[in-house]
């Protein structure tokens, strides 16, 4: 072995540790949903998660960390594994910037890398205060990382308005599926965070054992220059502390190799040790009845949804054609036709005062003529005006309530009175709302009513059928706590959650994937079934065990028809979330990194006297 001091790396290592970052930051971004069709790694299906992968790709990152010789080293690495990370898993934001947006595709690029680049500080904070408080705790490190791991995520997920697409914790969607009704999307990259500093510990450590046994020992204690001075904070601690060191024997390997076998044995048992372990998060809710709903999907291309003559028109056509024809069915076959019709955000592209009453009289009359109880509507559409602001919202049109908008529709402005609405709270910067110094990079894009209201958070929920069903627009199902919020009052708690989203932005790319892996994991986080109705796709439904029931073809027009179950109880993560929000998971991670740095020492006596 060469006589360089731990801690030194080779001439050209920072290389190779970059490539590695670089890599296991894309496996990271592929690990949520697999965006090459045709070719995968083994575990991996085409759209579908790997919670394994996800682990791998994190370990290749604790590695690089294990190597780094200096704080501002890991802090780099860091920050190129995220940024790969995140520029992989929203990449599709260039097709909205430059494809619809009209924005240069140069410029369309640097803003995704930036934005990544951006959110990715967090993580290098994170990576870099990891590497200088480290404990020689093996035990102590892995917590330290997935608390620090954890808050970077969460910072990442609330600050400045939040977006935490592409959390780690989205690929454990199947792998962790148990935990997530307990702890939700950020407990379980927790968890993951753990199992991927384990497996890096074991690696590295057989990796130095090999090398030990191959080469020479070293020369110089451990944790000193060539000069003989004390090596940075980082340098020394990295190498010497975060893995078991080459004078630690095989205990420290052993301990990395028990703890990686503890968690993951943990997880497999709940995911294979019987109904009870499985079942462990939805043991109080139950069955409410089913709801049977068509979802449609107007597969409208995005450069022609808001034109008159092409997408408007076609939306204006087809919707209520659909929903005229719901109410056919309904009447002709009442024990197996539709109760709920559902159509995607803004399927009505136009404010309803601009419509008129030439077409609203028909829609509110196919649903005004049915007895009560008959089929209600659900669709997406903007509301306001220019003195008020706009609102990106969602109507619920029961039959009674038609009667009433049919009966005022010559009544300027007083069609909406007495309509169930939902406002959609929680908006797209850029998209919907314009960040406080950058009027001027969205002048420099072509996107329609880009300044829209917030809606109140914890809206109430639409009573249809017997159900108590609770929409949220586009990325709204991205923040399962927001959700939650509905669930304060079990009594009033939703039993169906209705996501109506546009997607048609993005093309046809793993966006449509990846967001309903997010989709399925808010079902599972509620325990309540997701019904999703969206332009292009992923139109389908989702059971209360985040199992994908029924599902439309991406990019077809079509309806899908089923029959969902909704559920009532609270799962343990609605419950404290409607409670505390994340407050409780800020707080735990805090007092652990707290802790555990304060107790930087654990561990170091003992090391010393085994290095003598």
């Amino acid at each position: 072995m060469s006589r360089r001091p731990p801690g030194r790396s080779a001439r050209g290592s920072g290389f190779f540790w970059f490539w590695i970052c670089l890599l296991g930051g894309v496996l990271q971004a592929a690990s949520m949903a697999w965006p090459l069709a045709g070719w995968s790694l083994p575990g991996m299906r085409d759209g579908q998660p790997s919670g394994f992968w996800q682990i791998v790709s994190l370990s290749l990152l604790v590695l690089a960390l294990q190597y780094a010789t200096r704080v501002g080293q890991a802090a780099w690495r860091g920050w190129v594994f995220s940024t790969a990370w995140l520029s992989g898993t929203f990449w599709w934001l260039f097709i909205s910037l430059h494809t619809f947006g009209g924005l240069p595709a140069w410029l369309a690029v640097l803003a995704v890398v930036a934005l990544a680049g951006a959110l990715s500080v967090y993580y290098a904070v994170a990576v870099g205060l990891l590497c200088s408080w480290a404990p020689i705790s093996r035990t102590a490190q892995a917590l330290l990382f997935a608390s620090l791991w954890t808050l970077a995520e969460l910072a990442r997920g609330h600050w400045f308005t939040g977006f935490p697409w592409g959390a780690g914790g989205y690929a454990q969607v199947d792998l962790m599926a148990p935990w997530a009704p307990l702890v939700g999307v950020y407990g379980m990259g927790f968890l993951a965070a753990i199992l991927a500093y384990a497996l890096a510990s074991v690696v590295s450590g057989l990796w130095r054992r090999l090398s030990t046994w191959l080469a020479s020992p070293v020369s110089r204690p451990v944790g000193r220059t060539a000069a003989g001075s004390r090596m940075a904070a980082p340098g020394a601690r990295v190498q010497a502390r975060l893995v078991p060191g080459l004078t630690d024997g095989w205990w420290g390997l052993v301990r990395s190799l028990i703890l990686l076998l503890l968690v993951g044995g943990l997880l497999v048992s709940m995911l294979g040790g019987g109904q009870a372990w499985r079942t462990l998060g939805q043991r109080d809710t139950a069955s409410t009845g089913e709801l049977r709903v068509w979802l449609l999907q107007g597969n409208i291309p995005q450069d022609q949804k808001f034109v008159s003559g092409t997408g408007v028109a076609q939306a204006l056509a087809w919707y209520p054609q659909q929903i005229a024809l719901a109410v056919d069915a309904a009447r002709t076959r009442p024990t197996t036709g539709p109760q709920l019709v559902v159509a995607p955000e803004t399927a009505i592209p136009l404010l309803p005062n601009q419509l008129g009453a030439e077409f609203w009289r028909p829609l509110l009359g196919h649903l005004a003529a049915q007895p009560a109880g008959g089929v209600s509507a659900m669709v997406g559409l903007p509301l306001g005006s220019l003195d008020q602001g706009y609102t990106n919202s969602v109507w619920g049109l029961s039959p009674e309530k038609a009667a009433g908008a049919l009966a005022r529709v010559d009544v300027a402005g007083a069609l909406g009175a007495g309509l169930y609405r939902y406002d959609k709270n929680h908006l797209v910067p850029f998209g919907e709302f314009i960040p406080p110094l950058f009027r001027w990079f969205t002048d420099l894009m072509n996107i329609p009513l880009g300044d829209f209201n917030r809606g109140g958070l914890a809206q109430p929920s639409w009573a249809v059928a017997g159900q108590r069903v609770a929409p949220n627009i586009c990325f709204e199902d991205l923040f399962g706590e927001e959700l939650a919020a509905s669930f304060a009052d079990a009594a009033n708690a939703p039993s169906v959650l209705v996501n109506l989203s546009n997607i048609a932005w993005f093309g046809d790319s793993v966006a449509i994937d990846q967001h309903l892996q997010i989709s399925r994991l808010r079902a599972i986080e509620l325990g309540r079934p997701m019904l999703r109705a969206t332009n292009t796709g992923a139109t389908a439904v989702i059971d209360h065990n985040g199992v994908v029931t029924h599902q439309l073809e991406r990019l077809t027009r079509g309806r899908l028809e089923a029959t969902v179950e909704g559920r009532s109880g609270v799962t343990p993560y609605a419950q404290w979330t409607a409670r505390w929000g994340l407050t409780p998971m800020w707080i735990g991670c805090l007092v652990l990194v707290l802790v555990i740095a304060s107790l930087r020492s654990l561990g170091r006596r003992g090391g010393r006297t085994r290095r003598r």
